[in-house]
C-alpha cells in the first residue's frame, strides 16, 4: 500500500472520533459509532479541503486543527497499552500516558502533510457495525472512496469510554496496533518506556507508517 494512502486511512479515522463541542458530543452520544465516524470524518475532510490553501501556508494552524480534533476522539492510553503489550504490565499510569502522548504526537506530525497532499475528494462509506468479543467494543467496517482509485477497506475498533473512541485501525486487514507493537518490541526490550517515549518525542525513533506487510 502506498504510504500516502495508508496515512490518510489511518489519520482520518483517528480524527473522525472527535466531536467539535458540547452540543456535538451530546448528539454523538445518541449515534451509533459507525455514523459518528462517517459524519465526523466527512466534516474533517470538508474542512481540510476548504482550508487547504491556509493550511499549506501555515503548518502551525494545521497542527492546531489536527490536535483539536484528535484529543477527544482517540483512546490513546488504551491504545498505548495494547501497543506496549507485555512491556506495559506493571507500568505506571504516568509512563503509559507519556508513551501514549509521544506516540500519538509523532504520528500526527506526519499525517498532516499526507492529508493535505491527498487528491481526489476522498469520502467515507459505512459498511457494517459488529460487536467485538467479550464486550470490548464495536468494529466499524468502512471504505474510503476516492476518485480514480479502488476503495480502501478500513475497519475502526471503538469502545465507549466517555463516548465512542477509536483504539485501533485496520487498513486492508493490517492492524496499526499490532504493527506498532511488533516495531516497538525491540526498543522496549532494551530501554524503559520513558526512554522510548523520549526518542519518539525527539523524532530519533520513527515508527514505520508505510503500511507495508
Amino acid at each position: 500500500m502506498k504510504p500516502l494512502i495508508f496515512s490518510l486511512a489511518l489519520a482520518l479515522p483517528l480524527l473522525a472520533g472527535a466531536p467539535v463541542h458540547a452540543q456535538a458530543q451530546a448528539q454523538a452520544s445518541a449515534q451509533t459509532p459507525g455514523r459518528q465516524v462517517v459524519e465526523t470524518g466527512t466534516r474533517v475532510l470538508t474542512t481540510l479541503q476548504q482550508r487547504r490553501p491556509e493550511f499549506q501556508k501555515d503548518r502551525k494552524a494545521l497542527r492546531a486543527y489536527i490536535e483539536s480534533e484528535l484529543r477527544t476522539g482517540f483512546d490513546r492510553e488504551y491504545a498505548a497499552r495494547l501497543v506496549l503489550g507485555p512491556h506495559g504490565r506493571g507500568a505506571s499510569e504516568a509512563d503509559v500516558a507519556l508513551f501514549a502522548d509521544a506516540m500519538t504526537d509523532n504520528l500526527m506530525q506526519r499525517y498532516g502533510d499526507a492529508l493535505l497532499a491527498f487528491e481526489g475528494r476522498p469520502r467515507i462509506r459505512l459498511k457494517s457495525e459488529t460487536p467485538l468479543p467479550n464486550n470490548r467494543g464495536v468494529r466499524v467496517s468502512t471504505e474510503i472512496l476516492r476518485d480514480g482509485g479502488d476503495p480502501i477497506p478500513v475497519d475502526y475498533l471503538v469502545r465507549n469510554n466517555g463516548g465512542w473512541k477509536i483504539f485501533d485501525v485496520m487498513v486492508e486487514g493490517v492492524s496499526y496496533v499490532q504493527t506498532f507493537r511488533t516495531q516497538f518490541d525491540a526498543p522496549l526490550r532494551q530501554k524503559t518506556i520513558a526512554q522510548v517515549a523520549a526518542e519518539l518525542r525527539s523524532g530519533s525513533l520513527r515508527p514505520d507508517t508505510n503500511g507495508s506487510r
